[in-house]
């Protein structure tokens, strides 16, 4: 802490101060060239030890990454149902099937496949090669695979025995009903789910497919670890977008309506957002920085108004803040530690609320203690003895609280502690170096009687001695006095104390999550489809039950442990699954899950599947020329390959592609969900295998996250059949993996998250208070009371105003721990030192002393901010940031102002000598 002969000397020498200053700050800037932006949702959101953290990589370092899709979801628009007869009575289908539409779907499909490279990027399971030969190889899940894509066989019609026409709509209802029959096999080998084809029927029953009102498109691609091996991806994907956008405009009909995203959409859409958004921010950040400029000049006539504005000083403050953001910014640059656009957006309102109060406080002070027959050095040191304490007390504290906040596991709220704890402390040195020349300069300027900003020249000499405004008379000589009467400070805690039980009841209501749609301008495209998803969408996401290492799958114990079919264990692994889609409104899990194992066994079973060359190794099962069939000897039930067969075979079934003769072939579905590799007596052993089933529709985030809660309850119990039934086997075990399980494992902790990150900034400000108001326990009990009834309060507002809690939230919440500091710790150090002889009167002295500095700073001045954000564009702005920050600012102003002035009246410490001495503590360091 610099005593008060630095700050002395710092002010008699503000030239050679900032200089000095000048280059070391203009060194630390240097290094935000460095700055390395986060960007990376997963690195955002996900912990590298969280467990969804941990189980993702170990997904991606086995199999493969979880594809990229390009989704269109088609809705009808003004289209009636069709009556369509058949000889077992009228069948009813939806709208989407009418026949225009569908040929209008085809040719859309058949546009978007004529855009050069999909070949090259697509998901290709039958492919034998690593990309396809051919665009039918690309998997494209759309209701035309049911007809191979082909016209031709779309418009066969016939007549049946009773005279009903037979045509597309029978094969779409006889696909519908059993999609995995091989005349409804989609070219790339694979079947078109009937809730992932045809959307909009689930509000007349989960399995009303032939009610659908809309169709569903989705192009699968190839994904990587490697972001070069992705540009032709993202290359094509934004083909794939313009090509939407303009069909949409002036190709679509007017029976039809989509919505569509491809997998770079949202990092797009953010981008785009931020550049939409940065004149909103600079036009909230210059109302700011005008207003300080201004409202730190003292303005008595008109002849003086050139003499006593002090826009220049305004404009150094306004430099300190940025320049302690981007020292900041900087010394993490020089370092390699990367940042995010949610730190970087919210940084500067915090140091420019903390730095703007402590300008104020030190300005006003200045001003009254201003003695021309002193030195200027002398005056500012007198106003450092007097207000420094309270700057160190409230400043150490902030700085205490964002350090401690860096505690959390949640790498957004890590990442903000630990950039603001830097930023407040690099403010903090400016201010009492960099600031205190500025107010040294100016200072000279007025007594010489020169103009701001033209401070070269002279104007005739005007006295221009400190005196109150016409709002600080009228506060102190009629509100304050009012505020003090029996009846009104009695009504005043009553409200408080209700408002802050309400708070307590409404906080438990608050819903954890994060709306997508927020996160999107209102005019995007990904808006729409967002808005689509929810009436469309009628599968939910795939996830993945991986098999840890371990098993011998050719014993009969061991795979019965896994399959699904005759002899199996009642309680394996598939069935289990089984279960638990069985019960999909408790488990959010629709579907069975796909078993590599049981069609292994079917596929061995069946004659003409397995076939070889002569030599021994694998033909595929279409070949005639010279393959023979395999040798597969069966267990004594018939049922499946005996241990010999199990370890030969397996990679042959691994590598035929299904087709009309042989639909259990392996390759399409599991050769990227089995890894295998061969011992050295030549035989397979298998060790990461997957089983994969799919979500129900998830829709809110508390879907999402209740999704996740409950795979993990499914797959931590078979996890423990597994071990119960193989305990020399420790290390085995099955995790549940989907995409979406990184993003929305925060908000199965995210209440324990937040009650200790707040907790801890609140012990942190407790204890620093307690050290550096001399061990005062009364007024560090009731600033962390205060400061605890502002956060409540404001938690409160996130119900109240539909706010989810996650870890923007979360971070707004810290922020406002930290920043109520500044609304009640300088009240409460003045109340400590106030010479008064009552509590009443020692509360009224200390709001006068300081409640107009942090009404004219920190109030005002983010008010004017916020108010700007109101009108901003995104919803994410106007949520998180317009309501969230208005509250931060407006009940820390009425708790520090109103509320914490009246609980001092009644609980603060009577003066006594000794409290002073206390206070000295801190208080002697700015009088050595």
């Amino acid at each position: 802490i610099l005593t008060l002969k630095i700050v002395v000397d710092v002010a008699a020498h503000p030239t050679l101060v900032l200089a000095i200053a000048s280059w070391c700050v203009a060194i630390l800037c240097y290094g935000v060239q460095f700055l390395v932006i986060t960007t990376d949702p997963v690195q955002i959101w996900a912990s590298p030890t969280s467990q969804s953290r941990i189980e993702k990589d170990y997904y991606e370092s086995r199999f493969e990454p979880f594809y990229r899709s390009e989704q269109i979801f088609i809705k009808a628009v003004g289209l009636p149902r069709i009556q369509h007869n058949t000889s077992s009575g009228v069948i009813e289908f939806g709208p989407a099937f009418h026949e225009d539409f569908l040929l209008t779907v085809l040719k859309l499909q058949q546009e978007i496949e004529q855009i050069p490279g999909l070949v090259d990027i697509c998901f290709a399971p039958l492919s034998t090669s690593p990309i396809a030969q051919e665009i039918s190889q690309c998997t494209v899940q759309s209701i035309w695979g049911y007809f191979q894509n082909n016209i031709t066989v779309f418009n066969k019609t016939i007549l049946d025995e009773n005279n009903n026409t037979v045509n597309y709509l029978n094969h779409i209802d006889s696909c519908l009903k059993n999609s995995v029959s091989l005349e409804c096999l989609a070219p790339y080998g694979g079947n078109v789910e009937p809730s992932i084809g045809v959307g909009g029927f689930l509000k007349y029953g989960n399995n009303a497919h032939q009610l659908a009102d809309s169709l569903v498109v989705t192009y699968v691609i190839s994904n990587h670890l490697d972001s070069k091996k992705l540009q032709p991806a993202m290359e094509w994907e934004a083909k794939f977008i313009s090509l939407l956008k303009n069909w949409t405009e002036t190709s679509m009909p007017n029976y039809m309506d989509i919505a569509f995203r491809a997998e770079r959409s949202i990092e797009d859409e953010l981008e785009r957002e931020s550049v939409a958004e940065a004149l909103t921010v600079a036009i909230s950040y210059i109302l700011m920085f005008l207003y300080i400029s201004l409202a730190l000049g003292s303005y008595k006539s008109f002849r003086t108004i050139l003499i006593g504005s002090k826009i220049g000083l305004g404009l150094g403050g306004v430099c300190v803040v940025l320049l302690s953001v981007a020292s900041s910014l900087g010394i993490f640059g020089y370092i390699g530690c990367p940042s995010t656009l949610l730190t970087i957006e919210v940084i500067p309102f915090l140091v420019l609320a903390v730095g703007v109060d402590n300008m104020f406080i030190l300005v006003t002070h200045h001003e009254i203690n201003r003695n021309d027959d002193k030195q200027v050095a002398e005056c500012i040191g007198k106003t450092l003895g007097q207000v420094g304490p309270s700057l160190v007390l409230t400043t150490f504290s902030e700085i205490a609280c964002f350090a401690i906040g860096t505690l959390s596991e949640m790498p957004a709220v890590n990442t903000f502690a630990l950039y603001a704890t830097v930023a407040l402390s690099i403010d903090f040195i400016l201010q009492i170096t960099v600031f205190v020349a500025f107010l040294a300069i100016n200072t000279q300027r007025v007594r010489e009687q020169r103009m701001d900003i033209l401070c070269c020249i002279k104007i005739k000499q005007h006295e221009c001695n400190y005196s109150e405004s016409l709002v600080n008379k009228y506060a102190k000589n009629y509100l304050i006095p009012a505020l003090f009467k029996p009846y009104i400070r009695a009504i005043i805690f009553l409200i408080f104390f209700m408002w802050f039980c309400a708070s307590i009841a409404s906080i438990p209501h608050i819903e954890p999550g994060l709306d997508q749609r927020l996160s999107m301008p209102e005019d995007s495209y990904v808006t729409k489809y967002f808005l689509f998803m929810d009436d469309v969408l009628s599968m939910g996401p795939p996830v993945y039950f991986v098999l840890k290492p371990g098993l011998n799958y050719s014993s009969n114990d061991d795979h019965n442990i896994i399959c699904g079919g005759l002899r199996c264990n009642v309680d394996s692994l598939s069935t289990q699954i089984y279960a638990a889609s069985n019960q999909s409104d408790l488990t959010y899990i629709a579907t069975h899950a796909s078993s590599w194992l049981d069609d292994f066994y079917d596929w061995s079973t069946i004659e003409g599947c397995c076939k070889m060359h002569p030599n021994g190794t694998f033909c595929p099962h279409a070949e005639a020329n010279g393959c023979v069939p395999c040798n597969i000897s069966l267990n004594s039930d018939g049922t499946k390959p005996d241990t010999d067969s199990f370890y030969r075979y397996l990679p042959f079934f691994l590598q035929d592609n299904p087709d009309t003769n042989c639909a259990k072939g392996g390759h399409a579905a599991y050769a990227q969900g089995v890894n295998y590799y061969f011992d050295d007596e030549g035989k397979t052993q298998v060790t990461d295998s997957y089983f994969m089933a799919f979500h129900k529709t998830l829709k809110t985030s508390k879907d999402y996250y209740s999704a996740l809660r409950l795979a993990r309850l499914v797959a931590n119990n078979i996890t423990a059949m597994i071990k119960a039934a193989k305990p020399d086997i420790p290390d085995i075990e099955v995790f549940a993996y989907s995409i979406f399980y990184v993003f929305y494992e925060q908000y199965l902790t995210i209440w324990t998250a937040s009650f200790q990150s707040v907790g801890y900034s609140l012990i942190a400000i407790f204890i620093v208070t307690l050290i550096f108001t001399g061990f005062d326990v009364v007024s560090s009990l009731i600033t962390l009371l205060t400061v605890i009834m502002i956060v409540v309060d404001l938690a409160a507002l996130m119900y109240w105003w539909s706010i989810d809690l996650n870890a923007v939230t979360l971070v707004n919440l810290v922020m406002a721990v930290g920043i109520s500091v500044e609304f009640c710790g300088h009240i409460i150090h003045a109340f400590a030192l106030s010479t008064q002889n009552t509590r009443i009167l020692r509360a009224q002295d200390a709001l006068i002393n300081m409640g107009s500095s942090v009404f004219s700073g920190i109030t005002l001045t983010k008010f004017l901010g916020i108010i700007v954000l109101a009108f901003a564009k995104t919803q994410i702005f106007r949520v998180f940031y317009f309501r969230m920050y208005l509250g931060i600012v407006l009940y820390g102003a009425v708790h520090g102002l109103l509320f914490l002035p009246v609980l001092l009246s009644y609980v603060g410490k009577c003066f006594k000598f000794d409290i002073l001495m206390q206070n000295t503590l801190i208080f002697h360091l700015f009088h050595n």
